[in-house]
This record gives C-alpha cells, sequence and structure tokens, in this order.
C-alpha cells in the first residue's frame, strides 16, 4: 500500500511540473521570422541574481539562417516574438532588448556570453531547439546544455541544472566574448510583458 501511495505521489508531483506546450501558427512565424546579417554565433544568456550569486535563468540567443532564443521554462513572451515550445523566432535587435530587458532589474543582471560558430552549427542549434520540446520548471540550464552537447565543438560542455555551472563551462569556450547587463528597474517584470500592469 505504500509503495502504491509513494507511486501515485509521485506520478501527481511530476504531472504538477509538466511542461506547457506553446505552438504558434506557421503564418505567424514565417511572417516574423529575422535574418540578422552578422556572423552566425550562439549567446549564452544567464540571469544571475544581485544579491546571492545564484544563477536564476538559462538562455540561447541563435544567430544563423534566422535569429531565435531558446527560453526553456521561460515565462517571458511577446506577439511579435511567436514561440513554439519554449523557441521564440522573430528575434529582431529591437526584440533581443526588450528579452535582455525582461530578464534584467534591481535584482537580477543578465550575462550575454557569445561565441562565433560555423553557419552549419547555428542551424544544428536551431534544429536541436526545435526538437527539443517544451521544458520542465527548473529545467533551463538542463536543457540548454543537452542541445549544446549535440553541436559539433561543445560536446565538452557539462550537463547541469545550475545556470552558473553552465555559464563557467560556457565560458572556457575560446573566442567567448562576454558582456553583462545591468538595470535599476524595479524587481516585478510582468509589467515588461505586453498588457502587463
Amino acid at each position: 500500500m505504500k509503495r502504491l501511495l509513494f507511486v501515485l505521489g509521485l506520478v501527481s508531483l511530476l504531472a504538477a511540473c509538466g511542461a506547457e506546450p506553446v505552438w504558434a501558427p506557421d503564418e505567424d512565424v514565417r511572417a516574423k521570422a529575422y535574418r540578422d546579417n552578422g556572423p552566425a554565433t550562439i549567446t549564452l544568456i544567464t540571469v544571475i541574481n544581485n544579491r546571492s550569486g545564484a544563477g536564476g535563468h538559462t538562455g540561447l540567443l541563435i544567430n544563423g539562417s534566422q535569429r531565435v532564443v531558446w527560453d526553456p521554462a521561460g515565462t517571458w513572451w511577446n506577439p511579435n516574438a511567436p514561440e513554439r515550445n519554449d523557441l521564440h523566432y522573430g528575434m529582431t535587435d529591437h526584440m533581443v532588448d526588450v528579452y535582455v530587458d525582461y530578464h534584467t532589474r534591481q535584482t537580477y543582471h543578465t550575462v550575454l556570453q557569445e561565441l562565433q560558430v560555423s553557419p552549419e552549427v547555428a542551424e544544428q542549434a536551431i534544429r536541436e531547439a526545435a526538437s527539443y520540446g517544451a521544458v520542465p520548471k527548473a529545467s533551463c540550464s538542463q536543457s540548454t546544455t543537452a542541445i549544446l552537447r549535440r553541436l559539433p565543438g561543445f560536446e565538452s560542455i557539462k550537463p547541469s541544472f545550475s545556470p552558473i555551472k553552465t555559464m563557467k563551462s560556457f565560458a572556457s569556450f575560446p573566442g567567448v566574448k562576454t558582456r553583462k547587463v545591468y538595470d535599476d528597474d524595479p524587481d516585478d517584470n510582468a509589467s515588461k510583458l505586453p498588457g502587463g500592469a
């Protein structure tokens, strides 16, 4: 009986932690697709708590045949960046700024680590992110490292649930350019979402 209760409790817990699938229509994704003229890049995005130094979130900005952001288990959304299971399309310069601004506030800063890659690697990164599926809460770093480890040249990145460990592992790749973004916006970032209070 105890075993049955344990199994039922575990199933309930896992169901509560399930990912939330989102699937934008084809016409929205096509209409908002954006191609940046710069080189093919992968940028690891890490959101860090200013008080504790703990990692709050991990994402990936990928610039290939189009520019997308992988925002696993994220809370950001914008109608100009249609989403398919945590992958947002239409990431113009303005949308990238909106995304970073949403995460950056009094209590958190954002670290962007950009690495130039071949167009083929960037395309594979987009495909891997597109096929990964919606990510459960607290698995942003784990899912991102799983995607990166499938890419040529990134096999050595350590799998981790810790955004800080993932950031440190990514920093070991030669050629990484790091930028930190700070902001004094209030901690409640819900107002930065469309229709936010």
